[in-house]
């Protein structure tokens, strides 16, 4: 028989489920499945309208948490900025960018993505925005790519 719960909320995101009003549908079987408007499937934000905007939102908190995790590695002045840019982009930028070959194209998304990017590599750079250097000199100094090309590539 199957066991009803009553709030589902993913261990990983601890996102709750946002419900849709209707409470379920009968699938035959004397299976019952509630409707809901968005759910968290293996770490990513489902929605019904098939935006990437919830999914984005969440890799960006998934990038952020391991950004936090690396920053002792990711601000040691020891370690050089490339070898700094060659953990941010295996670590953190690959798991903000996991699955976007399925995303929307969306600017508000990139906005977003470049954003949180220039966030990080301005930390790992030790330089505040006052400072006025120019983005692509930050990530020539890390040879790292621009987040948008390497969107556009997990795409193709």
């Amino acid at each position: 028989m199957y066991k009803v719960m009553k709030s589902y909320i993913c261990r990983g995101c601890s996102n709750p489920v946002i419900s849709t009003g209707r409470s379920s549908v009968d699938i035959g079987a004397s299976a019952n499945f509630e409707v809901v408007n968005k759910f968290c499937y293996l770490g990513d934000m489902q929605s019904v309208d098939g935006d990437a905007d919830a999914v984005v939102e969440a890799r960006l908190r998934t990038g952020w948490n391991k950004f936090r995790q690396l920053v002792p590695l990711l601000t040691n002045r020891d370690i050089s900025l490339i070898r700094r840019g060659r953990l941010y982009s295996s670590c953190v930028r690959s798991s903000m960018l996991h699955g976007s070959e399925t995303w929307p194209d969306r600017k508000e998304n990139e906005v977003a993505l470049q954003r949180a990017e220039m966030r990080m590599v301005r930390w790992m750079c030790n330089v505040k925005v006052k400072d006025r250097v120019p983005s692509k000199e930050l990530r020539e100094r890390l040879g790292i790519d621009h987040i948008i090309l390497i969107l556009q590539q997990n795409r193709l």
